[in-house]
């Protein structure tokens, strides 16, 4: 019998994700292969789910209930240009007060339920100078200031090893695919590194010079413990961030939770085209681009989401040594 983590009530995790996961398919009769963790102002991309079928958090059991206002509790399942979907509307923050191994909860479900691909989202402030509200950065790596790790305590491995890698947390290949189709569209993607902090309350100024420095562009509250929990369990991730703010001391000027919220709301709009045109778009196969025109981007689509391909080093899926993605990463300055 596996370990029982001491962090947790009891039933054991395992027996909490396998009752969620028969209490859902109890009501949906679909493999996903795609995930999706909606942050705030993003919820509008579920919005394109065709045949979607909602279940509330509350009616999953187990499942972690957000307290925040502005996101949603539900997990709304259908099909985004064919591909199989579960969408995650609304997350947990560890701020709540839920041990950090709960975040973990909703992957493993998802997981379990099928996926082999999870794209999040979230809203973040700005901390790269250079970023204005409404840009949308794809997330090339992440910065943990949580002080916490959900796979910390004993480790249950039917979810995942021990010691999972982190090199390639985000997947390369799906980062070419999005920035080939941006490239394509004439549609400007921003590039950085993630920072999440614990919260609830906003970053200092001297906070912000010191993530700066750390070379993070951009700053938030959440994402790390699912990005970990899905690497943990095989899931290939791909991120993208919604710059609703510049980050505290960028500009002279208080933060509040609901101008947060509405410069969220407004930057979504602003964002919504692209992000939709990036994802979910027809390209035109008469067009003669030689990158990703409609065929090939429903072929990376099939391989990179569906069926989950990671980004192996030696074609097996391992890293070999020490991998460091330098060439990957944009050095920030430092103010």
């Amino acid at each position: 019998m596996s370990m029982l983590n001491p962090h947790l009530p009891s039933p054991s995790l395992a027996e909490q994700v396998d009752a969620a996961i028969k209490s859902i398919k109890a009501k949906v009769d679909m493999v996903p292969d795609l995930g999706l963790i909606l942050g705030s102002g993003l919820g509008f991309l579920a919005d394109h789910f065709e045949d979607a079928i909602t279940i509330p958090y509350q009616d999953i059991p187990h499942f972690p209930l957000s307290t925040i206002v502005g996101h949603e509790g539900s997990m709304v399942f259908g099909t985004l240009e064919g591909i199989k979907c579960v969408c995650m509307k609304g997350r947990v923050h560890y701020y709540e007060g839920y041990p950090m191994a709960r975040l973990a909860f909703p992957v493993y479900v998802m997981r379990g339920l099928g996926i082999n691909t999870l794209l999040v989202t979230n809203a973040a402030g700005g901390v790269n100078p250079e970023f204005n509200v409404g840009d949308v950065m794809l997330i090339e790596d992440h910065i943990n200031m949580l002080g916490d790790n959900p796979l910390r305590g004993p480790n249950l491995e039917q979810f995942g090893p021990r010691f999972p890698d982190m090199s390639y947390g985000y997947s390369q290949k799906l980062m070419k695919l999005w920035e080939e189709e941006a490239d394509f569209m004439g549609l400007e993607l921003r590039r950085g590194v993630y920072a999440a902090m614990l919260g609830p309350s906003y970053e200092t100024p001297a906070e912000i010079r010191m993530l700066h420095r750390l070379g993070a562009d951009a700053v938030g509250m959440s994402t790390v413990p699912e990005v970990i929990t899905a690497n943990h369990c095989g899931i290939t991730v791909t991120g993208l961030s919604l710059i609703t703010n510049k980050a505290a001391g960028i500009l002279d000027q208080p933060l509040t939770h609901e101008e947060v919220k509405e410069a969220a709301e407004q930057a979504a709009e602003q964002a919504a085209e692209r992000v939709e045109r990036w994802e979910f778009a027809q390209v035109d196969q008469s067009a003669g681009h030689g990158g990703v025109h409609q065929a090939a981007a429903q072929h990376a689509r099939l391989d990179g989401l569906e069926r989950g391909v990671r980004d192996p080093l030696d074609g097996h899926g391992h890293v070999q040594g020490v991998a460091v993605a330098g060439d990957a990463r944009r050095t920030v300055p430092a103010a």
